[in-house]
C-alpha cells in the first residue's frame, strides 16, 4: 500500500451544486437500491475530483470497492492501518487491490508519538477503547478528509438501530458531504451482489465475523445477532468515532469537541477555515480569511476565485473600504489584539447595523470571557477561543451578564446615566 501524502490546503465544503440541489432533493433522486448510480453521480457530478473513499477492507468492503472500480478505479481509497488489524485483513487489502484493479489505495497510520505517549504498551483498547479509536482512527483520518469536499462510506441501515435512518447523502457538521451508496442494502443484498460478481470474501467472514475491525475489539457473531454485535462486545460503544450522522445519534463529529476552537451555535465545532499563509495564490485560496490589505491589493483575482473565502479585519482596517464586496465572503474574522481599543466591537456593529452583512462574524485572537457578552451584543456570532477558563465558561454557561451600557445597541438598551424618559425613541 502506498503511504498517503497530505495536501496542505483543505478542500471546499458544501459545493455550490450541492447547495443548489439541497440535501433533501439529492436524496430523492435515486431508488433505494441504485447504489452505483448514487456513487457515479456523487463522483462525476456533485464533487468531481474532490471525493475519496474510506474503507475498512472488512467483511462487506468488496461490494462497494467493486462499484468504485466500475465508476472510477483511480478514486483515492484510504485504509486506516491502525496497527491492530487481523493479518487476514492486511492480506485482504492486497487481494482486493489486485483483483478489482484499484489504482490509488493509501494506508493511513496513527502518529507514532501519540501511540508512544498514550498507548505505550498497546493495551489502551482494554481500558479506554474510545481513546484508542481516537488515536488510531479519528486523529489520523481527519487531515485526510479535510482535503476533500466529500467522502464515500460503506455504512448500511441494517447494521445497527442507530444507522436505521441513514440516507444516501448526508452533511457532516463542517458542511462536507458523506455518500452512503449501500445505505439501503440488507445483509442478503450484500451477499447476493458479492456472489453475482464473484468477489473474494474476507477470510474471516466464514468464521462468523460479520463486521471486522481491529482484532482486539472484534469477535464472531452468532446466528440472528446484530452484524455489529461483535464490535466492542459488552461495551456501550457502537462506533469508532469517524462517522457522524445528520441526526447526531451515531457519534460525535470527527474530532472531540474539546479540540475545536470555534464556538458557534452553542458548541465548539469543526472549523473549515485554516490560517492564512503568506504567498498564497489569490486564484487558488480556499477556506482562509484573507487579510484586508491582501484582498484590496489583489481584489479582482479574489473576486474571480470560485472557492469559499473569509475576510480578516485587523486594527487600523476600515471595513467600509470593502462594503461593496462583503457578499463575497462567507465569514469575516475580526482580530482582537491583547490590548484592544474597541474598534473590533465597532467593526462588528458597522457590519450588522450599517452594511447589512448577514454572514458569520467571528472574533479571533485574545477572546476572554468578560468580552463575550459585549461581542454578542455587537453582532458577533462566532468566536475562536483557546483560553481554557473561557472555554469552560462557555461550555458551562457561566458568562458574566451585562446590565449597564455606555453605548446602547438598538433601541431597547438604555446607556448608563441616562434617564429612560429623556431618551429619544428614534
Amino acid at each position: 500500500m502506498a503511504q498517503s501524502s497530505l495536501a496542505p490546503a483543505a478542500a471546499p465544503a458544501a459545493h455550490e451544486k450541492l447547495k443548489a440541489l439541497g440535501i433533501l432533493a439529492l436524496n430523492g433522486m435515486f431508488d433505494e437500491m441504485d447504489a452505483v448510480s448514487v456513487l457515479r453521480y456523487a463522483i462525476n457530478e456533485v464533487l468531481p475530483g474532490d471525493m475519496a473513499i474510506v474503507s475498512s477492507f472488512g467483511a462487506d468492503s468488496a461490494v462497494l470497492l467493486h462499484m468504485v472500480a466500475q465508476v472510477d478505479p483511480s478514486l483515492p481509497v484510504y485504509f486506516l492501518e491502525t496497527g491492530k488489524h487481523f493479518p487476514e485483513t492486511l492480506n485482504y487489502v492486497e487481494t482486493l487491490k489486485t483483483q478489482l484493479g484499484l489504482l490509488n489505495v493509501h494506508a493511513i497510520h496513527p502518529n507514532a508519538d501519540d501511540v508512544k505517549r498514550f498507548d505505550p504498551n498497546g493495551d489502551l483498547w482494554e481500558t479506554d477503547p474510545d481513546s484508542c479509536c481516537h488515536i488510531r482512527k479519528t486523529e489520523p483520518l481527519e487531515p485526510i478528509t479535510e482535503q476533500y469536499g466529500g467522502w464515500v462510506t460503506g455504512r448500511k441501515r441494517y447494521q445497527t438501530a442507530e444507522r436505521g435512518v441513514l440516507p444516501h447523502f448526508e452533511l457532516t457538521s463542517d458542511d462536507r458531504i458523506k455518500v452512503n451508496p449501500l445505505a439501503y442494502f440488507s445483509d442478503a443484498d450484500v451477499i447476493e451482489y458479492r456472489q453475482a460478481h464473484n468477489l473474494p470474501e474476507h477470510p474471516l467472514y466464514a468464521k462468523g465475523y460479520k463486521s471486522i475491525g481491529c482484532a482486539p475489539c472484534t469477535s464472531a457473531v452468532a446466528d440472528g445477532e446484530d452484524p455489529r454485535a461483535g464490535r466492542w462486545r459488552g461495551l456501550n460503544k457502537k462506533e469508532c468515532g469517524i462517522h457522524y450522522d445528520f441526526n447526531g445519534a451515531i457519534a460525535s463529529p470527527m474530532s472531540a469537541a474539546t479540540r475545536h476552537t470555534l464556538w458557534k451555535d452553542g458548541a465548539f465545532i469543526a472549523d473549515p477555515f485554516k490560517d492564512w499563509a503568506e504567498g498564497t495564490n489569490p486564484s487558488e485560496a480556499r477556506y482562509v480569511h484573507v487579510p484586508m490589505a491582501e484582498f484590496l491589493a489583489n481584489r479582482d483575482a479574489y473576486l474571480a476565485n470560485p472557492h469559499p473565502l473569509g475576510l480578516k479585519v485587523s486594527p487600523g482596517d476600515a471595513i467600509e473600504e470593502v462594503a461593496g464586496d462583503l457578499t463575497r465572503f462567507a465569514s469575516v474574522a475580526i482580530s482582537f489584539p491583547a490590548f484592544t481599543d474597541g474598534r473590533g466591537y465597532s467593526t462588528a456593529r458597522l457590519l450588522v447595523e450599517r452594511l447589512n452583512y448577514a454572514g458569520e462574524i467571528r472574533a479571533v485572537g485574545d477572546v476572554l470571557q468578560d468580552q463575550i457578552p459585549h461581542m454578542w451584543r455587537c453582532g458577533f456570532n462566532a468566536l475562536v477561543v483557546t483560553h481554557e477558563p473561557t472555554r469552560e465558561a462557555l461550555k458551562e454557561k457561566r458568562l458574566p451578564e451585562m446590565a449597564l451600557f455606555y453605548q446602547p445597541v438598538g433601541l431597547s438598551e438604555v446607556p448608563m446615566g441616562t434617564r429612560p424618559f429623556l431618551r429619544r425613541v428614534s
